[in-house]
């Protein structure tokens, strides 16, 4: 069921996106066709994910907050591979859960800020959870950074996908810290 229902909304998504949003991607030769990946950067909108699951050409499977999951959009993303993070407790469900769908092939989205910046950040500081996800299942970062406002039918909106970043240790809060000034480089230029 899980995979049906990404499989029936998926073309529905990537329409609406194109149509409404009108996205320009860029570097999307950095994404490898035939491994699994793990797509990391800036957060800037809840749309954020319309922008990963129409460059990827496989399933993207993305952490969101708990909070998602209740009602009619819990059933919905639980029926889409979504993985629940509870950011009030800390455990490793979440984590746990991702490292068993990267070693099973498949493509894990994350946003390591956590949340979206307010009152005109740039960008908040990242969770390590992603650089400690890479490592442990020898899976490589694709970085992006999303420029633009969401605005109906402007052309406004820019999503890039960098060079793949390669985790090379175990110093889990030096690479998360590298991998920010990534992004934020990026997002400068």
């Amino acid at each position: 069921m899980k995979n049906t229902l990404y499989k029936i909304l998926r073309p529905l998504i990537v329409l609406v996106t194109k149509v409404f949003l009108r996205p320009r991607f860029i570097g999307l030769d950095n994404i490898p066709k035939d491994k699994n990946y793990i797509l990391a950067g800036n957060h800037t909108h809840n749309l954020d994910c319309f922008l990963l699951i129409t460059a990827s050409k496989k399933d993207v499977h993305f952490l969101a907050k708990q909070e998602l999951f209740k009602g009619l959009k819990g059933l919905l993303f639980n029926n889409m591979g979504l993985i629940p993070v509870d950011r009030k407790k800390h455990t490793t469900k979440a984590f746990d859960k991702s490292i068993k769908f990267l070693n099973k092939n498949k493509v894990i989205g994350i946003f390591p800020e956590g949340t979206y910046p307010k009152n005109g950040e740039k960008l908040l500081d990242f969770k390590s959870g992603v650089v400690k996800m890479s490592k442990m299942t020898n899976t490589m970062i694709i970085p992006f950074v999303i420029k633009g406002k969401y605005r109906l039918f402007s052309n406004n909106l820019t999503i890039e996908f960098l060079k793949p970043y390669e985790v090379k240790s175990d110093n889990y809060d030096d690479e998360i810290f590298k991998f920010r000034k990534v992004i934020l480089k990026n997002l400068e230029d």
